[in-house]
């Protein structure tokens, strides 16, 4: 855990201490790599279900999106989000107030930057998925690939869980020992997400966009030269960046896509994945809204081609995703819009019911059996994090 992480969690407990005293609506929390800062956190916001309103220029947005797949059958809402007129921004570790209107940072704000807030214990009882359910589904897509209909889909499974204790404790705890890349943490009368993704599906500033892709898998105790050298990963790999190099062309600017980074290896708690960036100019006049129609889901957790993959996908998995593989994230004034791909995501319901979805890529190459044990190397470091 970085001193920026313990620093962020520390605070984000502390506001909502701070905000369950004053009758307010708690914080919501992006740590990690999110809007030029190491953490963004709304001291005080209501998230509720609704349509974003991506391109306000003059208030942030917080909230997630739902896998529009089955969304009728989530556990939570499609799409949840709220408005905020100030932020707070850990940046080279020090806490910074940003007002879209010039407001003051509040002065119990202030107070909470200091203050410590003692987490709660907690634990959490799983169940593991049903490994036949998925190995079948993992073989209707090969036979679908063979029969021309895609060339790749990511099929996915869910463990189910429940919790015993305060779900902000739950994901403090699991962000601070994995340390991942995007983390979140969102919550409302409808339940929580904790977010503890490692990929980025979005990341906007002006007329500017990246998109990194996460295709290829291995257990961290493997070398990960094998996945740079696995030709069943780096196919996976190129064929999305080719699905995202075409949703992000059809709002660029022409000849304006590139692929600054291709295939590199990146580590992840409990795995190593393959990475690669997409990036875009923007053609003018494109808001969060259109970019946003042009490329969700993302490319990454469906399929290509897009459309047909989602329409099978429907059929082969036995629960909606809801919020898994979803996204997760800001937008605000300057076209800010910055975006998690919402793996490793937790869904809680107002029960303390757990829901984690995972899966993975799947080629004409892939052995089901070992697709099975990708999802429970995905799983480990939530299903099997112990607290302290």
């Amino acid at each position: 855990m970085t001193g920026d992480a313990a620093s962020a969690l520390d605070v984000l407990h502390a506001l909502d201490r701070a905000a369950r005293d004053r009758g307010v609506p708690g914080p919501a929390a992006l740590i990690g790599d999110w809007a030029d800062a190491d953490a963004v956190i709304a001291p005080s916001i209501r998230l509720t279900a609704g349509t974003p309103p991506l391109d306000r220029p003059d208030d942030f947005w917080f909230g997630a999106l739902s896998f529009p797949v089955r969304v009728d059958e989530s556990p939570l809402p499609a799409t949840v989000g709220g408005r905020t007129d100030g932020i707070l921004r850990l940046v080279d570790g020090a806490w910074r107030w940003t007002s879209a209107t010039g407001a003051p940072q509040p002065d119990w704000v202030t107070d909470a930057l200091t203050a410590h807030v003692h987490r709660g214990d907690w634990h959490a009882d799983w169940t593991v998925p049903d490994r036949d359910q998925h190995v079948h589904a993992v073989q209707e897509c090969r036979d679908a690939i063979a029969a021309g209909e895609v060339y790749q889909a990511c099929v996915c499974t869910r463990f189910r869980g429940t919790l015993h204790g305060r779900p902000l404790d739950f994901f403090s705890d699991i962000a601070a020992a994995t340390a991942p890349a995007k983390s979140a943490w969102l919550s409302g009368a409808w339940g929580a997400i904790a977010s503890f993704s490692p990929e980025s599906f979005l990341d906007r500033r002006g007329g500017r966009v990246t998109s990194s892709p996460i295709k290829g898998t291995l257990p961290a105790a493997a070398d990960p030269a094998l996945l740079a050298a696995s030709t069943k990963d780096v196919a996976e790999n190129v064929m999305i960046v080719d699905l995202v190099r075409n949703d992000l062309g059809r709002v660029a600017r022409v000849g304006a896509v590139t692929v600054p980074d291709l295939l590199t290896v990146v580590g992840a708690p409990g795995v190593w994945h393959l990475v690669s960036t997409v990036a875009a100019e923007l053609a003018d006049g494109v808001g969060n809204t259109a970019l946003l129609d042009a490329t969700f889901p993302p490319a990454s957790v469906t399929g290509t081609p897009k459309i047909r993959a989602q329409e099978l996908l429907a059929g082969w998995e036995a629960d909606a995703r809801g919020v898994y593989c979803g996204a997760v994230g800001i937008a605000g004034p300057d076209g800010l819009l910055d975006l998690n791909v919402a793996i490793r995501t937790v869904a809680v319901t107002g029960d303390n019911t757990l829901t984690l979805g995972v899966g993975g890529g799947i080629t004409i190459d892939s052995d089901p059996a070992a697709e099975w044990q990708e999802c429970l190397d995905k799983a480990a470091s939530i299903v099997g994090f112990q607290p302290r």
